[in-house]
């Protein structure tokens, strides 16, 4: 069933396209009687359908001419699917271990096939509000992310290869323009997209719309955010964009994929954690405190920057003498200077993942698409009270990020702000 124009499909549709598509009728054993079809897309903005059946199943993505949660007055490309796509191929390449393989696409249905992640597989924001602990999280995301951004950057790659591959996901506009308007903008202004838990928070909204120094460091990242194509960046990795179990982590949804800065794809993961960490308490009840949670929590938050710096640089280490570009073996020929280069570099990055995952969690409690952890707090007093600790760490990290010279500093302010 091939279309020559985009409709989107219904389970009846679905069934039949899936007959006529070899890559995806071949993952369910060509049998279509037992098939279990569920609808499970609970994002802002896609379709998402399970398909299971006695011999195999799959997983189907089809993004809609607007923004879901929203409707039709909020137009935006299906184009998203095609920069998906091929960024799931990409860090796919790059990650197999954490990454879910695409079977098919199809650009005129705006449609990706992939694979299902069977249960127990969950959304990470789930487990972490049931209080779940997963071990290796801190070790697989930061896997994802060194990898990811290292093999995607001129540390590794020619100006020429770079500029080509940037070139191709500057098509990808749209999304980049949707992320600048929600996390540098809207929360800084009134918005008729803006809420927050009210009245609680009005005063809270209002401060952050009125703070001129927040407002001049969210304009320097929001340029960072548009000007400065330093690597391959999922664009999108909070919490709800990881599946995972006790002993695998699996990253989906990269459709605001873009070359951007490096601290955007770290912050927004560290960001989101930190979001879990001020939620816990909303979540606590007699027979669990959640205080043993909390310290997992933070452990994860530290131990997912520490193994990061450790991969990234390690991989830098091997290939520095590679075909990468932005230090020239010739001239930094050296290891005192390399030393030198590689510990600014850093700074700098661990100073962006602190601005940009501060921003995100600010835009998460003002702005206009807000996170499950708080939100399935019941009591609006005891979530407005989780959500104003975490907005004052956030408005100090961005503020002050450069203040800090390692995550302990971080946690050091967290436990802070939480006593």
């Amino acid at each position: 069933m091939a279309f020559s124009e985009f409709r989107p499909l219904d389970e009846k549709s679905l069934v039949e396209y899936i007959k006529a598509t070899p890559s995806l009728s071949s993952k369910i054993g060509d049998k279509y009687d037992d098939l279990k079809i569920k609808e499970v897309g609970d994002g802002n903005l896609n379709f998402v359908y399970i398909i299971l059946g006695t011999s195999g199943s799959i997983v189907i993505k089809q993004a809609l001419p607007y923004i879901r949660c929203i409707g039709e007055s909020w137009p935006m490309t299906k184009e998203r699917a095609y920069f998906e796509a091929v960024a799931l191929k990409e860090q796919g390449g790059l990650c197999p271990e954490h990454v879910p393989e695409v079977y098919h696409f199809d650009r005129t249905m705006s449609l990706i096939g992939m694979r299902y992640l069977e249960p127990p597989h969950i959304i990470l924001r789930k487990g972490l509000i049931a209080g779940i602990e997963y071990p290796l999280l801190a070790e697989h995301m930061s896997e994802f992310m060194a990898k990811t951004l290292f093999f995607t950057s001129l540390l590794y790659r020619s100006t020429t290869e770079h500029k080509r591959a940037v070139a191709e996901f500057c098509g990808n506009v749209e999304l980049c323009r949707l992320t600048e308007q929600v996390v540098f903008s809207d929360p800084y202004k009134v918005s008729e997209y803006n809420h927050w838990t009210s009245p609680y928070l009005d005063h809270d909204a209002e401060a952050v719309r009125e703070d001129n120094i927040l407002k001049l460091e969210v304009a320097e990242l929001k340029s960072k955010f548009c000007e400065r194509a330093q690597a391959l960046i999922h664009g999108d990795l909070h919490t709800g964009s990881v599946m995972v179990t006790c002993d695998s982590t699996q990253v989906i949804d990269p459709e605001f994929a873009f070359y951007g800065p490096m601290g955007f794809d770290i912050g927004a993961f560290i960001g989101n954690l930190i979001l879990a960490f001020f939620a816990q308490d909303g979540h606590a009840d007699q027979g669990n405190d959640r205080k043993i949670y909390k310290e997992w929590i933070l452990k994860t938050i530290e131990d997912t920057w520490n193994l990061f710096h450790l991969k990234f640089t390690a991989l830098w280490d091997e290939h520095k003498d590679g075909s990468g570009e932005a230090y020239l073996p010739t001239i930094y020929n050296n290891p005192e200077l390399q030393k030198l280069i590689q510990e600014k570099y850093m700074n700098e990055l661990f100073h962006d993942t602190l601005g940009f995952g501060a921003a995100k969690m600010i835009r998460r409690i003002v702005g206009v698409a807000h996170v499950e952890d708080f939100e399935s707090i019941g009591e609006a007093s005891i979530r407005a009270d989780c959500e104003r600790r975490a907005l004052e760490l956030a408005k100090t990290l961005l503020k002050n990020r450069r203040e800090f010279l390692s995550i302990n500093d971080v946690i050091s302010a967290i436990r802070h702000v939480q006593s």
